[in-house]
């Protein structure tokens, strides 16, 4: 795969998006479906606030990747669409609890449930989201993806009380930056892609290598989210750009940049990750000081192997359209730009 560039031409990108989608694109329209009747609820706060939730739209790429790996296995049902309502409740209630955390204004260009509602309901929000995606799969009666959920979303709430502890601090070593990337980000991933074995008979290889697929995926797709931190821009990303950093996340480009800078730009990052402020810093000196150590090219080029990691995990599965689709998503998340 060659290195994309940062400013891979929309339409191309629109492009490749839509390819991912068509196969898929009735279910994933069911899924829509299953969230919004999933929202109904006699308390219209309830209501109100999934509209907004709903409206802000999102990737939805959990579920197509869940959609995706039922089509590789030929599951002909709808259980896959009830359960990739599911993973995206699940990662949606990590984004209203991240926002809390965060203290951020904006979610996917849009005003954040926090914001909007405030902490108190926000928390609520979130722990409803949560406990409502375990009660559809505890009704769907398997237990092995209600064990895989659960233990998916315990990892993922020990890799934010991880992110927690380790906010502010620049000394943080590459192994505890992915430590908490494969607990928050790719274990979903890799959930979304092992649910389907669940629904067909399919050897447990087949089963892991799916999941492996996912998890990759998931790691490349959170570098990639931290690289465009430093090259995209706030019209796109849809929140300021180098807000990382002022949210005192000092993510991997910093994290690679760091032995190799000068004690006093070791120190500016420091400060800044410390305080959570720019305050008498122009933030063009953090890109400057990536750019000068080549960190961006060399992030951009870990992320390439987690992509190539993730691309050998589908080899055992035969040819087909949804194989070459799920091939098709490692490009695209290397390429995005948001």
């Amino acid at each position: 795969m060659t290195v994309p560039h940062p400013t891979t031409p929309v339409s191309d990108q629109v492009s490749r998006s839509d390819r991912l989608i068509e196969p898929i694109a009735p279910k994933l329209q069911l899924v829509e479906e299953e969230l919004r009747r999933n929202f109904q609820s006699r308390i219209p706060t309830i209501v109100e606030v999934g509209n907004h939730i709903l409206g802000g739209g999102g990737k939805r790429l959990r579920p197509a990747l869940l959609l995706l790996a039922s089509s590789l296995l030929q599951y002909d049902g709808y259980r896959d669409v009830i359960y990739g309502a599911v993973v995206e409740f699940i990662h949606t209630a990590t984004l209203v609890h991240d926002d809390i955390i965060d203290e951020a204004e904006i979610r996917r260009g849009r005003t954040s449930i926090n914001y909007r509602w405030g902490n108190n309901l926000s928390v609520l929000v979130g722990d409803y989201l949560y406990m409502h995606a375990m009660a559809v799969a505890l009704a769907e009666g398997d237990l092995d993806i209600l064990r895989l959920l659960s233990n998916i979303t315990i990892r993922m709430i020990e890799g934010e009380i991880l992110g927690i502890e380790q906010n502010g601090r620049a000394d943080l070593t590459i192994d505890e930056y992915f430590d908490v990337v494969g607990r928050k980000t790719a274990g979903l991933f890799g959930a979304c892609c092992r649910i389907p074995a669940y629904l067909v008979d399919t050897p447990e290889a087949n089963s892991r290598s799916l999941f492996d697929y996912g998890f990759n995926l998931g790691v490349c797709f959170q570098i990639i989210d931290d690289l465009l931190d430093f090259t995209s821009s706030t019209e796109v990303l849809g929140k300021p750009a180098l807000s990382d950093l002022k949210e005192g996340k000092v993510t991997l480009p910093l994290l690679l940049a760091m032995p190799r800078a000068t004690a006093v730009e070791r120190e500016l990052i420091s400060r800044i990750a410390a305080s959570k402020s720019f305050d008498g810093t122009d933030p063009a000196e953090i890109g400057a000081i990536v750019r000068r150590y080549d960190t961006l090219d060399e992030t951009r080029a870990i992320a390439r192997d987690y992509a190539t990691r993730a691309r050998a995990a589908l080899k055992p599965f035969p040819a087909s359209p949804a194989k070459e689709t799920l091939d098709l998503a490692l490009d695209f998340v290397m390429e995005r730009d948001r």
